[in-house]
């Protein structure tokens, strides 16, 4: 006979975090860095406030009710951290728009979501414009700004978001429903078919919030000083405004200046001590401090996803800065929080250069989630590090699958749901990613990573970025061929590429080809589009 435990049962509410955070570290900062240019400053009670007004508008005003699509086209602000509470506590579910997406995938995803009332920075308001006659189901466009700001604009019955709040008494109260309610919707990048969406809910936002806080993951207290430069609209810049909100740490939202220059700035100036980006970003931040001369000596730690880090990156950071790399492997369908590389007692207590190649990792899974990695059979790969193959996730911050089912169904009968990534596991646990499952390169029936070139290439000091792609061969099949996009000011040969690639890989590794390009392609979310190389170099190696 089973016995329940006597406990209460309370509902994981996203509101629990903002109401938390104003009433036990009401005090505590929230900066950012407007769009309209100057730094708002203000805490995370005002904050509360606030979101209780935008709550009261978007019932009264709209008629929005729970389920209901509210979505954004906008930066990493104070005022979309706003809606990141004011939407989601009233049960109503916030959509998040990459607005780097193509504009019939921005038009697509918004009309999938059924977006009933959209927000709008004054960065958007062209393409919105643009965008409008295929936008029918939107009822109401507010614009995120002031009066002084408000632009002319032929979108209809255009709302100011300030004008919008002060109309509302904050007095709200958050109301507690299912748990398992929809909270926000995700779409990924479509790069290959339309974009799909991935709808979190109350509950797994809650745990995901509890479980990159741990120390073996994120790491942070509040005594940190937070800036996610991961915006808002990817990932919900990876749980960090939940994260934040949880601990009581200050935030700074960098707005839509992530330049090296105004980045280096909100880090000096606010005494940031953690950070996260894809590594793009961190290059441009490195080029302005070699530049400028200027430091960053408040940071302490970086975060750094999307795609994998360079080794020369890592080296940089803590040589040259002194600042500590974490890697981050994750996706918009695990919320994002997969494995994080952070040091264990036992790696600790390896010699330095086995230790170092164990934390160039992706890095080991964290509390909560669950992986397998199967071969081409289905059989579960040895845990040697060198054995690879298809990496599955399982856990209550994974999608079960995608919003109206698109796709159908994703996971297996046991629930585990396929990343589409190529790993290996070590006997510390410690994962590495050697390819996407589409982008592994098969030579002469021997597999060849794609990552562990690039990242190799991007070592060289006149190397900016680095994508390689498996082109048909007449013999071997499919080759490698590198393209390089080189650092500003620099130019560099093949046979400078292909000088210091030997003796880093096997002779067999080595690409056939390496090409210099003025602009590397790249999706909405500031990855290399491979997609778009083999296309234009199919054909490379067959004249």
């Amino acid at each position: 006979m089973t016995i329940l435990g006597l406990m209460q049962e309370n509902e994981l509410m996203i509101s629990s975090l903002i109401r938390y955070a104003a009433e036990y570290h009401g005090h505590m900062e929230i900066v950012t860095r407007t769009v309209e240019g100057p730094i708002h400053r203000y805490n995370y009670r005002e904050a509360e406030k606030r979101s209780k007004q935008l709550a009261n508008a978007l019932i009264d005003k709209f008629g929005l009710k729970q389920g209901d699509r509210v979505g954004t086209l906008a930066w990493t602000t104070y005022r979309h951290f706003e809606l990141f509470y004011g939407v989601s506590g009233l049960g109503a579910v916030l959509h998040t728009t990459n607005p780097r997406l193509f504009d019939e995938q921005i038009t697509y995803i918004i009309n999938h979501a059924e977006d009933r009332v959209l927000f709008i920075d004054l960065d958007f308001v062209p393409l919105v414009e643009k965008l409008l006659p295929e936008l029918g189901g939107v009822e109401k466009f507010i614009i995120l700004t002031d009066r002084a700001h408000m632009p002319e604009t032929n979108l209809p019955d255009v709302i100011c978001y300030e004008e919008l709040l002060a109309g509302e008494t904050d007095e709200f109260e958050w109301p507690i429903f299912d748990e398992k309610s929809a909270s926000s919707l995700c779409y990924t990048s479509g790069t290959t078919g339309n974009p799909k969406g991935v709808l979190y809910s109350h509950r797994s936002t809650v745990i995901h919030a509890l479980a990159a806080a741990q120390n073996s993951a994120y790491g942070l207290s509040m005594y940190d000083v937070i800036m996610p430069i991961a915006p808002m609209y990817h990932a919900n810049a990876w749980g960090l405004p939940y994260v934040a909100a949880m601990l009581g740490a200050k935030l700074v939202l960098p707005g839509p200046k992530m330049d090296g220059e105004n980045i280096q700035g909100l880090i000096e100036n606010e005494g940031i001590t953690f950070s996260c980006a894809v590594p793009t970003v961190f290059s441009m931040l490195f080029q302005y401090l070699e530049d400028s001369g200027k430091k960053v000596d408040s940071l302490k730690r970086t975060m750094i996803g999307g795609s994998a880090v360079p080794k020369a990156m890592k080296e940089k950071f803590l040589k040259t800065y002194g600042v500590s790399v974490l890697q981050l492997w994750g996706m918009t369908e695990t919320s994002p929080l997969g494995v994080v590389a952070s040091s264990t007692p036992e790696v600790d207590n390896l010699p330095a250069d086995q230790r170092e190649e164990i934390l160039d990792k992706q890095g080991r899974v964290q509390y909560g989630l669950e992986i397998k990695v199967l071969d081409e059979m289905g059989e579960p790969i040895p845990r040697d590090g060198v054995a690879f193959g298809d990496l599955w996730v399982r856990g209550p911050w994974v999608t079960a699958s995608y919003f109206r089912n698109e796709g159908g169904s994703v996971l297996d009968k046991n629930g585990w749901f396929p990343t589409g990534d190529v790993v290996t596991i070590d006997q510390y646990g410690y994962m590495k990613i050697t390819d996407r499952s589409k982008d592994v390169i098969k030579s002469g029936g021997e597999w060849i990573s794609s990552i562990d070139i690039e990242n190799l290439a991007v070592g060289h000091p006149k190397v900016l970025q680095a994508g390689v792609v498996g082109v048909y061969h007449p013999k071997w099949e499919e080759r490698p061929i590198l393209v390089i996009k080189p650092a500003p000011g620099q130019s560099l040969t093949q046979g400078e590429v292909l000088t210091f690639l030997e003796g880093k890989i096997a002779k067999w590794w080595m690409p056939d080809a390496v090409f210099i390009v003025d602009e590397m392609p790249l999706t909405a979310t500031g990855k290399i589009k491979k997609t778009t190389l083999r296309e234009k170099y199919k054909d490379c190696l067959t004249g």
